[in-house]
């Protein structure tokens, strides 16, 4: 009798610590953020503005019109660190990925080394990584090409993505450097800048999304697939030099940081994300930017990223 109350014991004591130590893992690995980011090098009147909070929305049966295109064309490993928000699994076919293109045909962003605007970077990326997302049965997968001027465009994008009922938001940019930074050259005979003291991709979150923690884990798994490519982080966005535009560095082995005032971060109701996938004012970099090698690259990492997001393994705990 003793020996079966012991047994029983033993199989409870195990049972609690099935349930309790995914909790641990979750708070051994909690980042808190240190101190808030301003405005994106270059863009700052795009992203800047002051909203609250809003709380969540299910899956409505149809989007409404807010004069945006939405159009449906087209999407990287866990790791230990993102074990503490990794989401249920999903069926790939139902999951909707919002693919937002950032900026607009009428407020373009930046300007890369050759003068070309950001706006056209963001916009075949984006497609082409739409297109992988598909291909990898990820169907609800929807691009967002929104119209109009910087500031409304926000509150635009916002708007369907929420209505919308997206699963997830991923925002597509190319970075530039503040205008300080800027140094001038002639391309084909025009004035331009560079900047090739900087280069690399980074990928941003907000601590004001309502679901920060799903964010983080998307934005490390993005991250972690870009350097598991070979491409490196944008590492200026901690240095003094960078002023008012520096922003926490939350992964410092992926580079993923935060940014706490960007519309589209906190303001949707789903884990979202931005990816700045280069640097376009980096002469170098911009060429590599340019090319269908780089940008299938990153939509690899993308696609890779998305398939763990949603059907993420589960941890192996070693014998009981």
């Amino acid at each position: 009798m003793r020996l079966g109350v012991l047994c029983c014991r033993a199989v409870v004591g195990a049972m609690v610590v099935l349930v309790f130590l995914p909790i641990r893992i979750s708070e051994a690995n909690w980042l808190t953020d240190a101190f808030k980011g301003s405005s994106k090098p270059g863009k700052a009147a795009a992203h800047v503005a002051s909203l609250k909070r809003t709380g969540s929305a299910k899956h409505s049966a149809s989007p409404k019109s807010h004069h945006v295109k939405l159009a449906a064309l087209g999407a990287a490993h866990l790791s230990l660190s993102t074990l503490k928000a990794a989401p249920s699994k999903c069926d790939p076919k139902k999951f909707r990925v919002l693919l937002d293109v950032g900026h607009t045909a009428e407020s373009e962003g930046a300007t890369s080394s050759r003068n070309v605007p950001e706006f056209a970077f963001n916009l075949r990326l984006a497609r082409q990584i739409d297109e992988k997302l598909k291909a990898e049965g990820f169907a609800e997968t929807r691009l967002l090409v929104t119209e109009g001027k910087a500031r409304p465009s926000l509150v635009k994008r916002v708007a369907v993505a929420n209505d919308w009922s997206a699963d997830l938001f991923l925002s597509i940019h190319h970075d530039s450097v503040p205008d300080k930074l800027l140094e001038d050259w002639e391309f084909e005979g025009k004035k331009s800048h560079h900047s090739d003291r900087f280069s690399g991709y980074s990928v941003f979150v907000s601590h004001d999304n309502p679901d920060f923690k799903t964010s983080f884990s998307f934005a490390e798994m993005v991250a972690r697939e870009m350097k598991a490519r070979g491409l490196q982080y944008a590492r200026q966005y901690t240095l003094p030099i960078m002023g008012h535009y520096q922003h926490p560095l939350l992964d410092k082995e992926a580079g993923v940081y935060s940014y706490d005032d960007l519309v589209v971060l906190r303001k949707t109701r789903m884990p979202a994300v931005l990816l700045e996938a280069g640097s376009i004012i980096n002469r170098d970099e911009e060429l590599r930017m340019e090319s269908p090698e780089r940008r299938d690259l990153v939509g690899n990492a993308v696609v890779a990223a998305a398939k763990d997001f949603c059907g993420p393994q589960e941890p192996f705990l070693g014998p009981l």
